[in-house]
C-alpha cells in the first residue's frame, strides 16, 4: 500500500514558508507605518524653529522696509532715466537707485541740497554760469555743514553702468534721514557724466592734495540725471 509521506511533507515546508513570508511582510509594513507616523508627527527641532524665525524676521524687515520717499531721474532732454528710493532702515537710509539708459562705466551719484531739476538753469552759488540741473545747488552737506567731499550728507557710493546702459545700487548711510531730505527745500537725487574720484588724488599727482572744485564735487563732471525727492504717504 503506498504512503503519501514525501508529498505531506513538502506540503508542510511549503505552508510553513508561505506562513513565513506573509509574518515578514506584516513586520515590514508595520515598520514603515511607524517610521511614516513618526516623520509626520514629530515635533519640529530647534534648528528647524530657528530656520522658521530667522525667515520670518526677514519677511518682517522687507516688508518695514518701504520708501518713504522717491525720485523720478530724467536726463536734460526729460527722457526717463531710472528711480531712486529712499527707505528707512535699521542703521540709517537705504538708497536704491535704478537707472537705464546711461553711457557705460562709473558715474557719480549725490544727493544735492534743493528740490529743483531744471534743464537749463542758474547755479545760485555761481552767478552767470548756467547749465544742466545747477537748479538743484551742490551736495547736500548735512546738519554738521561740513563742505569737504566726500564728507558730505549727500555723497554716495559711484554708480556702475554695465554695456546695455542700466545700473543699479543699494548703498546704506547714516548721514541722511526723512528730515534732511524732506526739509522745506527739499533735496534731489543726481547723477553725473563722469566717475566720482571721492576727491582721492594721489600726492604724487596733487602735493597740496586735491582743489577746491575737486572737493565740491570730486570732479564728476556734467549732471546727466537728475530727479526731486518726492515724500511717499
Amino acid at each position: 500500500m503506498p504512503t503519501h509521506t514525501a508529498p505531506t511533507v513538502r506540503s508542510f515546508r511549503r505552508e510553513t514558508a508561505i506562513a513565513a513570508l506573509s509574518v515578514g511582510i506584516l513586520l515590514l509594513a508595520s515598520c514603515g507605518t511607524s517610521e511614516v507616523s513618526e516623520n509626520v508627527d514629530r515635533a519640529a527641532t530647534p534648528a528647524e524653529e530657528t530656520a522658521a524665525s530667522t525667515t520670518a524676521d526677514a519677511q518682517q524687515a522687507g516688508a518695514a522696509a518701504q520708501a518713504f520717499a522717491t525720485a523720478e531721474l530724467a536726463d536734460p532732454a526729460g527722457e526717463p532715466r531710472g528711480t531712486v528710493e529712499l527707505a528707512e532702515a535699521e542703521g540709517g537710509t537705504l538708497v536704491t537707485v535704478e537707472a537705464t539708459g546711461l553711457p557705460p562705466g562709473f558715474h557719480g551719484l549725490h544727493i544735492h541740497t534743493s528740490g529743483l531739476c531744471e534743464p537749463d538753469s542758474a547755479n545760485p552759488t555761481e552767478p552767470g554760469e548756467r547749465g544742466a540741473f545747477l537748479s538743484a545747488g551742490g551736495h547736500l552737506a548735512g546738519p554738521d555743514g561740513k563742505a569737504g567731499h566726500p564728507e558730505h550728507a549727500g555723497d554716495l557710493p559711484p554708480l556702475y553702468v554695465t554695456d546695455d546702459g542700466t545700473g543699479r545700487i543699494v548703498a546704506l548711510t547714516d548721514r541722511l534721514d526723512r528730515d534732511l531730505l524732506l526739509d522745506a527745500d527739499g533735496s534731489a537725487a543726481m547723477i553725473h557724466e563722469d566717475s566720482d574720484n571721492l576727491a582721492n588724488i594721489p600726492e604724487r599727482y596733487a602735493p597740496e592734495g586735491p582743489d577746491e572744485d575737486t572737493r565740491k564735487a570730486g570732479d564728476g563732471g556734467s549732471r546727466a540725471a537728475c530727479g526731486v525727492v518726492i515724500e511717499q504717504r
